[in-house]
């Protein structure tokens, strides 16, 4: 459980670094994300939220639906790369929004909050009950926490063509993400009232290069295969074809689980 631990602490600090290394790229390959926010906003049935934390913000799109939705509200932005923060800053810069470098799962707010929200960046914590306790406590009665996260079956395809390219267990990070029947189990342990809906998104791509260059950019990859110089272009068309002839093309699917709870 240690080394378990370590691993998964370490894998964050490169998901950290890869965010920051192509922020400046991030909006031009986030379209998946942005269909998330605003499916995820959609789910607030009430205006009453005046005390707002949105974790994870990257550069800014879903604070910015959240400013537009409450107009009048405080919110607080994070998240844990300083170029996303930086980039989210300058887009919204007449927004009356504060923004900071956190680690969102050590967050511990001493104003008491109406909502703490978050879209497709819970995936990457190491320990998501934890995170949702502590967020709990700083949570007014009656005060939710609203968040999408994506699932295991993200980019299942290309999991199932690495696995037989290799006849071995060789995966992205995505397959690991919590299952639907994990993550209910510790909202429901944590919250009075608990909803969870799952929506599916698939898109293609004209080339399995056009989709790694999508996961790299838009920081979807976590931490990535752990192997140096695993993408060489000869595996690449090696694992293309097999692609290609299981899925009938470059197609991506994205799990995306959307959660909330209420104290």
């Amino acid at each position: 459980m240690a080394s378990q631990a370590i691993e998964n602490m370490n894998n964050k600090e490169i998901i950290k670094r890869n965010f920051s290394r192509y922020a400046r790229y991030y909006d031009n390959y986030s379209d998946i994300q942005d269909c998330c926010g605003l499916k995820l906003i959609g789910k607030l049935n009430s205006d009453g939220f005046g005390n707002i934390l949105d974790v994870g913000c990257g550069t800014g799109n879903y604070t910015g639906l959240l400013r537009k939705r409450f107009p009048l509200a405080k919110i607080k932005a994070v998240d844990i790369s300083g170029e996303m923060i930086e980039i989210a800053r300058k887009k919204l810069q007449d927004k009356q929004i504060e923004f900071a470098v956190r680690d969102a799962e050590k967050i511990d707010s001493k104003d008491p909050l109406d909502l703490i929200t978050s879209n497709v960046s819970f995936q990457w914590f190491v320990d998501l009950e934890k995170a949702l306790l502590n967020y709990k406590k700083s949570l007014k009665p009656g005060g939710a926490v609203l968040f999408s996260t994506f699932g295991p079956l993200t980019f299942y395809e290309l999991n199932n063509a690495l696995k037989e390219l290799f006849k071995e267990k060789k995966e992205i990070n995505s397959r690991r993400f919590l299952e639907k029947i994990r993550i209910t189990k510790i909202m429901e342990g944590l919250f009075k009232k608990v909803e969870i809906e799952e929506e599916t998104f698939k898109e293609s791509h004209v080339s399995l290069r056009e989709l790694l260059k999508k996961i790299k950019y838009s920081g979807i990859r976590g931490s990535g295969v752990n192997t140096k110089n695993f993408w060489v272009s000869e595996r690449i068309d090696k694992l293309e074809n097999i692609y290609k002839k299981k899925f009938d093309g470059i197609v991506a699917t994205y799990q995306v689980f959307m959660c909330k709870g209420v104290k």
